[in-house]
């Protein structure tokens, strides 16, 4: 196997995880990242933070894929076409762009454009669940020309890659279609349960959903969606934009995709705003439900 030189764009959970898992992988050389937080204020703890993980930071896209024959790209939904296109102007000739994005099949098929008019390879990836708990091993669909090929060299570094289709955009689509239904229930939790608690009927309202679906711990289940949407519903959000656009593109209306993402960004900029501040992964959600009403109540006087 030739020695692959690494590209990370975006160095936040995502891209550092992968960066981790795979630096001292057989036929992986140097590693390398760019992440906007590498530059300006703030930006020597980022950079010493990344060095600490045995990650060097490039001081720039254009440094970046000079010395990658792998890019990994690892932004948020919403940046997903721009950051291809950025890097398009770079990318060496035969390198391989993996973009991990959560965006619609139209988007990933314009980035992909971009990349591969500048002499690139696109492959995209649909990332199937949350990266934490598995790490590189997170089950990723692989989608292009060369997701065959690719697949075979990241399972090779003990990942989780699936190719599924030669044709870009159907990867995505079995992303975000999932995503649609994720998501949808973590807003649906949120709307619920706070629901219930503000009318003091959560005691009689859980217990039904647990006869009725009893292979759900939905006390526990409805815990885990409000830290979840606490701690990344800004990012969620973005990905239900890009959900509602992949429905868009099959010919429908985004009705309930966009008002998940509605959802995800309320409690998001609550969040931002300090409402939940205390709260962890082990709270209960009945606090997280009461943090709402609270801030109901001092909405209102």
């Amino acid at each position: 196997m030739a020695t692959i030189s690494l590209g990370i764009i975006g160095f936040g959970e995502v891209g550092s995880t992968f960066g981790r898992g795979l630096k001292d992988k057989d036929g992986v050389g140097a590693v390398r990242a760019w992440d906007l937080k590498f530059e300006g204020l703030g930006s020597e703890a980022a950079r010493a933070a990344a060095a600490a993980d045995g990650i060097t930071p490039t001081n720039g896209m254009a440094s970046l894929c000079a010395d990658s024959t792998l890019l990994i790209s690892a932004v948020t939904a919403s940046n997903t076409l721009a950051v291809a296109q950025e890097a398009a102007r770079h990318v060496r000739p035969g390198s391989i762009f993996l973009d991990l994005n959560s965006a619609s099949p139209g988007t990933k098929q314009r980035a992909a454009a971009a990349i591969e008019a500048a002499g690139g390879q696109y492959v995209e990836a649909g990332v199937m669940t949350s990266v934490p708990p598995y790490g590189i091993a997170v089950p990723m669909l692989l989608g292009g020309a060369q997701a065959s090929e690719l697949a075979i060299t990241l399972n090779a570094w003990s990942m989780n890659a699936k190719a599924v289709s030669e044709k870009l955009g159907v990867a995505s689509a079995i992303k975000m279609s999932r995503s649609i239904m994720i998501k949808g229930l973590e807003a649906l939790v949120i709307e619920a349960y706070t629901n219930a608690r503000a009318y003091g009927v959560e005691d009689h309202v859980l217990p039904t959903l647990q006869e009725t679906f009893p292979q759900i711990d939905w006390s526990r289940q409805g815990a885990y969606f409000f830290s979840r949407v606490v701690q990344h519903g800004k990012r969620r959000a973005e990905e239900m934009r890009e959900s509602a656009n992949t429905v868009k593109e099959a010919g429908f209306e985004s009705i309930m995709t966009s008002a998940i993402a509605e959802k995800q960004d309320w409690v998001a900029s609550l969040a931002r705003d300090g409402v939940f501040h205390g709260l962890t992964g082990t709270s209960p959600w009945q606090e997280y439900a009461d943090r709402l009403l609270l801030q109901r109540n001092e909405k209102h006087g």
